[in-house]
């Protein structure tokens, strides 16, 4: 049974969200505050984090960024009240997987989770024969979750992982943001793009020599993103 773990500080949206979750069939813990979250989410080990911005002790930004700091890599979506693009870009730059603006349809929000929690079923659940696939010097260990660069690990979320993954895999091939969106976050339907824009910003920090003229992830202008052959 995959666990969630809710950091929401309002008691009626936790129980709703609770309600809705276990319904579904998932198990669920709670935190009403950011210090809280955190201290869950580093002790429970959840396979989701569904993550308020506005909270008491610690905002969501903090708390996400810490645990992407601790090398923690579960999907978090951050829920926010925001509608600023500024806010929604620096939840993803934190290391948010994704965010969903409140208030929002439980169909919606449950759809996202089913979507994060199956995509990390997936990977964790690969045949155990996988061999390791190398690009230059970067090498991916699909069994072991683990990216490295001339020997060295690279610490990257799930969706970074994904992403990388897919892009290498098919090498050579443009990806529009919205194959990307469908493949990589696995939704049904076309999400915000600036979550796939941004991710790809943050992956070319960690594997670019130099992100401002990337050699490895590279953009074909008005179509798309591609992993050089």
């Amino acid at each position: 049974m995959s666990k969630i773990l809710i950091v929401e500080d309002e008691r009626a949206i936790v129980e709703i969200l609770k309600f809705n979750l276990r319904k579904e069939g998932y198990d669920t813990v709670e935190a009403l505050d950011g210090e809280a979250g955190l201290n869950l989410a580093l002790t429970e080990d959840p396979d989701l984090i569904l993550l308020d911005v506005m909270l008491p002790k610690m905002n969501g930004f903090d708390v996400c960024a810490t645990l992407r700091a601790e090398g923690r890599a579960m999907p978090i979506l951050m829920l926010t009240a925001r509608e600023e693009e500024a806010d929604k870009v620096f939840g993803l730059e934190a290391g948010a997987d994704d965010y969903i603006t409140k208030p929002f349809s439980m169909r919606e929000l449950l759809a996202r989770v089913k979507a994060n929690i199956r995509r990390r079923s997936i990977d964790s659940g690969a045949a155990p024969s996988g061999a390791a696939i190398q690009a230059g010097p970067l090498s991916i260990d699909p069994i072991r979750y683990i990216v490295s660069k001339n020997g060295t690990p690279i610490d990257l979320t799930q969706k970074e992982f994904d992403l990388l993954k897919l892009l290498i895999t098919e090498r050579g091939q443009v990806f529009t943001r919205e194959q990307l969106m469908e493949q990589v976050w696995n939704y049904d339907y076309y999400g915000d793009m600036r979550t796939v824009d941004v991710t790809v910003r943050r992956l070319r920090e960690k594997i670019e020599d130099n992100p401002g003229a990337p050699e490895f992830i590279l953009t074909r202008r008005g179509v798309g993103y591609y992993f050089a052959p």
